[in-house]
């Protein structure tokens, strides 16, 4: 049994995001809040907040214990992409892309 949350459209690159579910891969949801809480990057209170949805999902969607829970899934799949343009000399333009991306957390109970 398992019990996803998903944010979509965050307007962070996937790559950003990925450093910082590395981190809380395998291991157990409240040591994963902890090292969230203590993360100094933007994304970690964005994956904080799907992590809790996660957690809150698997205890009244699918009646788990929430103290064996541990993360088992996470990624950070590539968004639509908002493409800008920023003025440069002699009547150039550079292209900005401003990516997004769509985050999904999996928690499963331990046996």
């Amino acid at each position: 049994m398992e019990a996803k949350a998903h944010a979509k459209y965050v307007r962070m690159s996937p790559r950003k995001v990925q450093v910082v579910l590395d981190l809380i891969r395998g291991k157990d949801t409240k040591e994963a809040l902890a090292i969230l809480n203590n993360t100094p990057r933007a994304a970690a209170s964005v994956v904080k907040k799907v992590l809790k949805s996660a957690i809150a999902n698997a205890e009244n969607n699918y009646q788990m214990d929430t103290d064996k829970l541990y993360v088992s899934e996470t990624y950070a799949n590539q968004g639509p992409t908002l493409k800008r343009f920023q003025p440069h000399a002699q009547g150039r333009a550079f292209r900005i892309l401003k990516r997004s991306s769509h985050i999904t957390v999996v928690v499963k109970e331990r046996a």
